[in-house]
């Protein structure tokens, strides 16, 4: 099989919701290509992990790759790909150069040119993200492995906002606490809170494509058991009562559920949000004061903040 290699010249700010669109149009596996990824240091026991070619990456702004089949249907998947990113305009979102080209590449290259780029990667003091064909042995007897199949859904894990939201989770989760995740996408949040010892978790995403794949990441990690991945809009008719909140995704999403989230968690809960971009950080404080929160904690990575809030 042939397949069309989409790259979207982007910013750091656009990535996810690029990723989104770039998924739900059908695409097998996205790569990232962040030229801050050449230079920056990585706090990991494990060393030099990436073998990366400079010339792969932009002077500024950020790749964005996708791989779409050749098909008889590729012009007007692409077509539509590009209007739903020149949409992403309406909602302040900065798309920087927004150059996208089309090229062709087999089936083989196409699976060599994704996966070497995902190799585990240490996010946080406890856990480490694997990609489930690595073979990785823990280098301590309190290191936890996370394993992921990035071809699933929404990405491998080490963007700086999911590494933002697991280090949170580390921080705050308590053992037996029950657990809502607000966008799960891949599900690692869920499978993060899992592991580090919540009694269940209840993972909620709007696309089928993402409960699926939480359902199956789920299965690699042997968590099944404790996480409930259903279709669901944000936090509407959800009545369960939760010790700690987790969702990243975008800022404007996140403003929308703050009351809900203040009415299902138990008094002393937490909630920690992610995504943000750093220009829409005041605007999810002001609104999580608004529901009733305390802000704990705003924690940066890179372009992105994560913020700790607590119900009094």
């Amino acid at each position: 099989m042939k397949w069309s290699e989409m790259c979207i010249h982007t910013t750091n700010e656009a990535i996810e919701p690029i990723s989104n669109i770039l998924h739900e149009a059908g695409a097998s596996g996205v790569v990232i290509e962040d030229p801050q990824d050449l230079v920056k240091e990585r706090d990991t026991f494990m060393g030099e992990m990436y073998d990366l070619n400079p010339e792969d990456y932009p002077t500024e702004g950020v790749y964005v790759k996708a791989y779409l089949p050749v098909n008889s249907f590729l012009g007007e998947t692409v077509d539509e790909i590009k209007q739903a990113i020149n949409n992403l305009l309406i909602h302040d979102i900065d798309l920087g150069h927004n150059n996208i080209t089309i090229s062709e590449v087999n089936e083989e290259d196409w699976a060599t040119a994704w996966k070497k780029y995902y190799k585990p990667v240490k996010i946080s003091e406890r856990i480490t993200i694997t990609p489930t064909w690595e073979d990785y042995e823990p280098v301590s007897s309190d290191e936890i492995i996370l394993e992921l199949d990035p071809g699933m859904a929404f990405g491998t894990g080490t963007h700086p906002t999911t590494v933002l939201s697991i280090q949170a989770i580390e921080q705050i989760l308590q053992e037996n606490d029950t657990v809502i995740d607000v966008g799960a996408g891949s599900g690692v949040l869920s499978i993060a809170s899992v592991l580090l010892g919540a009694k269940e978790v209840y993972a909620y995403d709007l696309d089928d494509v993402a409960v699926k794949s939480t359902t199956i990441n789920a299965k690699l990690n042997q968590a099944e058991h404790k996480i409930y991945s259903k279709q669901n809009n944000l936090l509407n008719n959800v009545d369960v009562e939760a010790d700690l909140i987790v969702s990243n995704i975008l800022a404007e999403i996140i403003v929308r559920f703050t009351d809900n989230a203040f009415r299902l968690l138990k008094s002393g809960g937490h909630f920690i949000t992610s995504g943000i971009i750093q220009n829409k950080r005041n605007e999810v404080k002001a609104r999580l004061e608004e529901s009733g929160f305390e802000i704990v904690e705003t924690n940066k990575m890179e372009d992105w903040t994560s913020i700790i809030a607590r119900k009094p």
